[in-house]
């Protein structure tokens, strides 16, 4: 890829996730790069096309399959949601762009609304899915619907690195991530457990 376009994705990026894809223009982008609209066109036929570039971008950047790997033969529940959580408060605190570049395609109901998520949060919640299917043959882990428990585990933390990157000092207190670990994935942990379960069954 060319400099002059690897600076283009990054400002696009930028500008995409700071106003939303209708709110952001190409002789916005075009101003913001230092060229002129016909020399951007001459890279990207059209917002639309820059918009799947930015995504695809946007993958690259996520690298979910290599943190994944280190994280496959976890023999316990624990250590498969904590991993995940420190992976994914880290990187979203640190790249704030691509969470509102998630948050502004499905607030605004934008088309590829979509296929932001499944790129941002799908990797992680087929991951655990995977991982909880495996537990629950083992008898590791109580009988649920796994899918739903997935995504609402990585829709929370997804929501504490938003509180954590976008909202700091939300509600005046600001909690350090492993304050939110250590709070939430015990609670998960001991729900999912089957003798947890019992216990709270016959209390």
């Amino acid at each position: 890829m060319s400099e002059r376009k690897t600076q283009i994705l990054e400002e696009a990026t930028r500008l995409f996730s700071a106003d939303g894809y209708d709110g952001m223009t190409m002789k916005q982008l075009a101003s913001a790069c230092g060229i002129t609209e016909p020399a951007l066109y001459r890279h990207f036929q059209s917002k639309e096309s820059l918009y799947d570039a930015v995504l695809d971008a946007v993958a690259q950047r996520l690298d979910t399959d290599e943190f994944i790997g280190t994280l496959d033969h976890a023999a316990d529940l624990e250590t498969i949601l904590t991993g995940l959580s420190v992976h994914i408060i880290d990187f979203y605190t640190r790249h704030a762009d691509i969470y509102r570049l998630l948050l502004f395609s499905a607030l605004g109901g934008h088309a590829k609304a979509r296929q932001v998520f499944d790129i941002i949060r799908g990797a992680y919640i087929k991951f655990l899915v995977r991982h909880l299917d495996r537990l629950e043959l083992e008898g590791k882990v109580v009988s649920r619907s796994n899918h739903i428990t997935a995504r609402c585990f990585i829709g929370m933390v997804f929501d504490c690195a938003m509180a954590k990157s976008l909202w700091k000092g939300f509600n005046g207190r600001s909690y350090k991530p492993d304050e939110i670990i250590a709070n939430n994935v015990p609670i998960y942990v001991r729900g999912l457990t089957p003798h947890e379960t019992e216990k709270m069954a016959e209390a």
